[in-house]
């Protein structure tokens, strides 16, 4: 057995909680999410993770078990961050709609009315008819550069140099459309990257300065920030699959702290480092209408269907929307990147938002392990109780 194996196979399975504030009710839900979060651990052997929840009233509880980085035997707390990932693109998506209400750019505009002057972007499939709503909602027909053949490899060495967004939209010029335009869907990270370039040349500020000025910083997400560096305060060492897609070891990071890629290659594709705590807080504030100073979330929530197949399964601005469930209608985003995985869900008839965060991957790429559907729903269950 491996070093890392043999810690996490012998870690105690007690808990780091936070706690503000503390009521008799989310006492009880804790004592239950503890459990969930122990027996988790105990069944699927992740190296750690963090769990929280936010309710309405202002209670916010968090967790955390395992280790943030198993070969040093540094503790997993709840103040331990991790790559969100695509969780990111609640953020783009909302910010999308606080700049169409200031009236800065809409939805139904051309993409081309803000890029058409660039030399590259007559390239793009789709070019000239894709709007902004549609790479908001991933009906451009634009394929996702992440899971081309043979980018991977070159994603990594992108992070190497100077980085420019530009270079990832690259991967698809000329190549064909998966669909005309607003005729389909097909989830893409090349369109958000595509958004975050238009969304620059609308405003002409940088796009990250545009969601710290509108969301973290009024919302005191304080432990949330650009994730655009290899190295990052605060961040849990990431364990992905030995045969991963973009060649990188197991254990993502160096003895220094430093990632052995460099995450702004992401960009607006996801782009942020945060805390279950954050990001429970967030997604509490954004689907119960909080996070801006006007109505917002009949436009938020107005998706498009995912698959023939999942009729009551949207996808709106930047978020997913789960018309029926055990539980009512969900709200959220999950999120991967190598080394970590992050789940976002507010359930809505309960005004409770749940996220959690795991600093490994494995198995969660090839669909091997069920770790995160049933996380999601183990920890439903412990805060509401069975469902009727």
């Amino acid at each position: 057995m491996t070093c890392v194996a043999q810690r996490i196979a012998a870690l105690s399975v007690s808990l780091i909680t936070s706690v503000h504030p503390v009521l008799a009710e989310a006492r009880s839900a804790g004592s239950a999410v503890r459990q969930v979060l122990a027996e988790f651990h105990e069944t699927y052997r992740f190296p750690g993770a963090t769990v929280a929840y936010a309710t309405e009233d202002g209670t916010v509880e968090a967790f955390a078990i395992g280790y943030a980085d198993v070969e040093a035997g540094i503790p997993m707390t709840p103040e331990s961050r991790m790559l969100a990932a695509s969780i990111g693109k609640t953020v783009w998506g909302a910010l999308v709609l606080s700049l169409e209400a200031d009236g800065i750019l809409a939805r139904s505009d051309l993409v081309s009315d803000y890029l058409g002057d660039r030399p590259w972007y007559a390239r793009v499939p789709n070019a000239a008819e894709i709007t902004i709503e549609q790479l908001v909602n991933h009906t451009s027909g634009l394929p996702d550069h992440v899971h081309m053949e043979g980018v991977a490899d070159e994603l990594i060495e992108l992070g190497e140099g100077e980085f420019d967004p530009v270079d990832l939209i690259t991967f698809i010029l000329d190549e064909p459309p998966l669909f005309q335009a607003g005729s389909g869907w097909d989830y893409s990270d090349t369109g958000y990257v595509l958004l975050g370039l238009a969304i620059e040349a609308a405003t002409g500020e940088d796009v990250f300065d545009l969601a710290r000025d509108r969301f973290l910083t009024p919302l005191r997400l304080r432990s949330t920030d650009p994730s655009l560096e290899p190295r990052i305060d605060g961040l849990a060492v990431g364990y992905t699959d030995e045969g991963n897609l973009f060649g990188l070891r197991p254990r993502t990071m160096d003895r220094n702290g430093h990632l052995a890629w460099n995450p702004v290659v992401e960009w607006t594709g996801g782009g942020f480092v945060s805390t279950s705590s954050d990001l429970a807080v967030w997604g509490r504030d954004l689907f119960s209408g909080r996070a801006m100073d006007r109505p917002y979330i009949d436009d938020l929530l107005d998706g498009v269907p995912v698959h023939p197949d999942m009729p009551d399964v949207l996808y709106g601005s930047g978020v997913a929307v789960y018309q029926t469930g055990p539980f009512g209608p969900v709200y959220g985003h999950g999120g991967w990147i190598p080394g970590y995985v992050s789940s976002l869900r507010h359930y809505a008839d309960h005004g409770l938002t749940i996220a959690f965060q795991i600093n490994t991957d494995l198995g969660v790429v090839d669909d091997s392990t069920d770790l995160v559907p049933a996380l999601e729903a183990a920890l439903a269950e412990a805060i509401l109780g069975a469902p009727d």
